[in-house]
């Protein structure tokens, strides 16, 4: 059994808009990533405080906080930098989920860069176990991590069980990988969490599942195949696909999760 998520800030920046809006598509949970034209990284306390009541009240859960965390130049400077990170831990803390969705930095030369990309990664993980939390990497275009094999490095070498993969189809697809052939079978024992957005290669144009070569009808049949029962999160970008984040709108995010639900339904994937 898998269990539906999304990014709700692609349906509005009005908390109030994107959990009508879940609530109406049969989705409890959501990946924070932001709300009121900002990032979950920049609110306040207070405000964080107003969106976990508005939660508990409405009865939704946060699966993942969806940070920028490693969405940054290696040439940052990394002591000012875990600032930041321990501010993502402490936010899924606050909101009381277990993960928090990282990236592995944008190298200006990958064999050069690697070895301060694998310690930052390193003290990341330090720092999330201690805490309990536990780090997604997400392949992105651009990044360390964007081929499997470079993932496959990221978590081979890494040490300890807080860091596992988030799996965006979507991403490899525009790096030229083929999810499915190419990066499934290099990447499936670190799969923890789920990414659900196409494209379509020849354009670089974001479409809702089925619609690309993201090969996510494969994926999920083999989900189902080895047991997985994670989180499925939605992040269309079917209006705005940005380098740092996507819109969608209600209408365009409510025909993501149908495309989502047909591919599911049709492999006879139970969904909570």
């Amino acid at each position: 059994m898998v269990t539906l998520t999304g990014f709700a800030d692609e349906i509005s920046p009005d908390l109030n808009v994107q959990l009508d809006t879940l609530q109406a598509l049969g989705i409890r949970y959501l990946e924070f990533r932001g709300v009121w034209d900002r990032n979950v990284l920049d609110l306040t306390a207070d405000e964080l405080a107003t969106v976990k009541a508005e939660l508990d009240r409405r009865g939704f859960k946060v699966s993942a906080i969806g940070s920028p965390i490693g969405k940054v130049s290696i040439d940052a400077d990394f002591g000012q930098y875990k600032a930041r990170v321990q501010q993502a831990i402490d936010v899924a803390l606050r909101m009381e989920t277990p993960y928090v969705r990282v990236f592995s930095f944008y190298v200006n030369d990958l064999d050069q860069d690697r070895e301060e990309v694998i310690q930052r990664m390193q003290s990341m993980v330090d720092m999330a176990a201690a805490a309990g939390v536990t780090l997604l990497h997400e392949n992105e275009k651009g990044i360390y991590g964007e081929l499997p094999e470079r993932c496959l490095d990221l978590h081979r070498t890494v040490r300890g069980k807080h860091l596992r993969a988030t799996f965006d189809p979507a991403n490899f697809v525009v790096a030229g990988v083929r999810p499915f052939a190419d990066g499934y079978p290099l990447l499936q024992p670190f799969i923890e969490y789920y990414h659900i957005k196409d494209a379509i290669r020849s354009e670089g144009r974001v479409v809702p599942a089925g619609e690309g070569n993201g090969q996510i009808r494969e994926l999920m049949a083999a989900a189902r195949a080895t047991g997985f029962t994670g989180f499925l999160s939605l992040e269309p970008h079917l209006m705005v696909a940005g380098r740092g984040s996507g819109f969608s709108g209600p209408e365009l995010f409510g025909t993501a999760v149908k495309a989502l639900r047909a591919i599911l339904n049709d492999l006879g994937v139970p969904i909570a």
